[in-house]
């Protein structure tokens, strides 16, 4: 009878065992499978991050030449500049010469 139960126990110890190893397996898939997602997940959201950073670099270089350009705008330079391109307008002791139509 002890060798009944014995054996019982080594069938149960066998199965539960081989239960227990299925589970382990079947995880570690899932583990794997799961992973390989996450890693091109991670793959495209970091080349989403490089063209963010690409894109606000060009923003503050262009953040930058806005405010060189306001800055410019208030010079004297800049509205003889457009007095002369705009307006047609020259210093009294200027001489305007113009090409010939041909």
């Amino acid at each position: 009878m002890a060798k009944r139960v014995a054996y019982r126990k080594n069938k149960q110890n066998r199965v539960s065992m081989f239960l227990v190893t299925l589970v382990v397996g079947i995880l570690l898939i899932v583990v794997s499978v799961r992973k390989a997602g996450l890693k091109d997940q991670l793959e495209g959201l970091q080349h989403r991050k490089d063209q963010l950073d690409a894109e606000i670099t060009a923003e503050e270089q262009r953040s930058l030449d806005i405010e060189e350009y306001r800055k410019y705008t208030q010079t004297d330079a800049y509205k003889e500049e457009i007095a002369r391109d705009k307006l047609g307008l020259v210093y009294p002791d200027e001489i305007i010469i113009k090409k010939e139509k041909e």
